[in-house]
């Protein structure tokens, strides 16, 4: 297969404009790896590892099985206590690149300014996307409205156009992507590579249960539904029986709470911890109370496969159209 050329496989050194996007409790070592010798590349989130010990062991083996381009994703508002720990790793790693989600990436961007390390951010609306790149970004990740975990509220073929006109940055698209149809269609609209998440959940490498990778396979893009009850920020997980029974709304106490100006704060660091928690559960094991988190892009999954044959489809697949 013929390398796809974008800025993003220029500015990485990949073969494809593929970035396997972090996703809580599901990325790991091996599916990164993996990705990077398929020709793509792969990010993790950094609260994936209980430990600083851990999350230096997971960089190692990435760095010792490949010299391909890895990255992190860093939470960077307040729920995240130990962002300055991760960051400090990071950095003295000098991983290729960082995501940034859920806060202020300013942080992250001048902790990085003198390293090789680049800095892409999480943004839903052309007012983040024009404050992350005055603060020296250089990238934004579109997370569009059919993105799954913390989905964005406009749809992929507006805000990628709405996004270019916007910035001086490069557009990097994160919501929907299941086929080589959706890559060609994102990088028409002017997007130099997209993020892509739930497929992967469905891989002979994800760090989750055989219960977790066959929801992936069973359900589809109508079985998807948005929840604030796992971080406090609007998320997308699958309507199981469970989900539907204890519904997706905060309860009339949880939102009072989060409207109260003195509590607010502290309310979201209970919520996402007890949702994390939640999400913990479900990735390594399934009972009736299993939460799955996952997106739309579900609907084009259709067995568990090994990380390479799920990129290799969707480039040839792009070839072909």
């Amino acid at each position: 297969m013929n390398p796809i050329n974008t800025e993003l496989t220029e500015m990485l050194g990949i073969k494809y404009p593929i970035i396997m996007a972090p996703m809580f409790l599901v990325s790991n070592a091996e599916m990164t790896i993996a990705g990077i010798k398929a020709g793509a590349t792969g990010a993790i989130p950094a609260l994936n590892y209980r430990t600083d010990q851990d999350f230096r062991a997971a960089l190692d083996e990435i760095r010792n099985a490949t010299d391909g381009p890895y990255g992190i994703n860093l939470i960077v508002n307040k729920s995240n206590i130990r962002l300055k720990e991760q960051l400090k790793t990071c950095v003295e790693y000098e991983v290729d690149y960082i995501i940034t989600s859920l806060g202020s990436p300013q942080l992250v961007i001048e902790s990085c300014a003198n390293i090789k390390t680049k800095v892409f951010c999480d943004v839903t609306e052309d007012k983040y996307a024009k404050k992350v790149e005055e603060l020296g970004a250089d990238a934004v990740i579109a997370v569009n409205s059919e993105a799954g975990g913390h989905a964005g509220k406009i749809v992929s073929a507006d805000l990628i156009p709405l996004l270019k006109s916007t910035c001086n940055i490069p557009v990097i698209s994160a919501g929907g992507v299941g086929t080589g149809v959706g890559l060609k269609d994102k990088l028409d609209l002017g997007a130099c590579g997209i993020s892509i998440g739930s497929p992967f959940i469905a891989t002979e490498e994800a760090g989750v249960s055989q219960e977790y990778k066959q929801a992936i396979v069973d359900y589809g893009a109508n079985d998807i539904v948005m929840t604030t009850k796992l971080s406090g920020t609007p998320c997308t997980v699958i309507n199981t029986p469970y989900v539907k029974e204890i519904g997706t709304e905060q309860t009339w106490l949880e939102s009072i709470l989060n409207k109260n100006r003195t509590l607010k704060k502290y309310m979201k660091m209970i919520t996402f911890y007890k949702g994390m928690k939640s999400l913990e559960k479900a990735a390594s094991g399934a009972t009736y109370k299993t939460v799955w988190c996952a997106g739309p892009s579900i609907e084009h999954v259709h067995a568990i496969r090994p990380v390479k044959d799920v990129i290799e489809g969707l480039v040839k697949e792009y070839e072909a159209l």
